[in-house]
């Protein structure tokens, strides 16, 4: 089996692979202060839950934005799994080009989610990752990752908002059924949530006409993404595990 890691800013979600089948999936808080054998013992635990052993796992890929942690990490691999993770950095086989000004400035999920995008779906592709950030990435029919854009996420923007005003409340990130709302809280739920769709419309509309491509498949993954999904009018597929797919490939490129 392959344990495959995505460190985000929020959470570590990871998961066990045996071939293409996942086996199961975790999601892990990402906290800096948190030591090594806090690591392994909590994936000890998620593993004896599970029923699998962890002497069985044969490899370990890890993805990070979060370079405090990588170091602990690795260091929990190697007491733990008794395995030197294979880490998404420039250089690694990934199967599709980087069309990128600097590709070391390229996130390694961004990297991931493009290989995954492009082998399940095929090309030109736009995948969203709905995350602490928003990331929007374009894949033409060649298999070239182009670029794409990166806004602030859905949980950023409205913390941001909350602390940065003296007098609006926290509030929930629920739909409201109405654009107009009647209190400041649905008020603040419409703005935040139908605006960000308008804005997930706009932006990939605007791609889809920079790659000259109108049918292209849009796929959606990350923690917000159902939040906003069922009424964007561009989203085709939401793929909740679109980055561990790709770091799954990734690794068997490479191995």
């Amino acid at each position: 089996m392959i344990l495959v890691l995505d460190v985000g800013n929020t959470n570590i979600k990871t998961a066990l692979f045996e071939g293409k089948e996942m086996k199961t999936y975790w999601r892990i808080s990402t906290r800096k202060s948190v030591t090594s054998d806090e690591y392994g013992l909590t994936l000890t635990g998620l593993f004896a839950r599970e029923g699998y052993n962890m002497k069985d796992v044969e490899g370990i890929i890890m993805s990070s934005v979060v370079p405090p942690v990588n170091f602990t990490l690795e260091h929990m691999c190697r007491n733990y799994f008794d395995k030197v993770p294979m880490i998404v950095a420039p250089g690694i086989k990934t199967g599709i080009n980087l069309k990128y000004d600097n590709p070391r400035e390229l996130g390694s999920d961004r990297i991931a989610n493009a290989v995954a995008a492009y082998d399940e779906y095929g090309g030109p592709c736009i995948f969203i990752d709905f995350g602490t950030a928003t990331t929007f990435g374009a894949i033409d029919e060649h298999g070239n990752f182009l670029g794409g854009c990166i806004s602030p996420g859905l949980k950023l923007t409205s913390e941001a908002l909350v602390s940065g005003t003296a007098k609006l409340p926290r509030f929930e990130l629920v739909k409201p059924d109405r654009v107009i709302g009647k209190t400041t809280v649905s008020n603040l739920q419409a703005g935040f949530i139908y605006g960000y769709i308008g804005q997930v419309d706009y932006l990939v509309q605007k791609m889809k006409e920079e790659l000259k491509a109108p049918d292209a498949i849009v796929v959606a993954t990350g923690g917000m993404a159902l939040l906003v999904a069922d009424d964007t009018k561009v989203i085709d597929k939401l793929d909740g595990i679109l980055t561990l797919k790709g770091l799954r490939l990734i690794y068997e490129r490479n191995c």
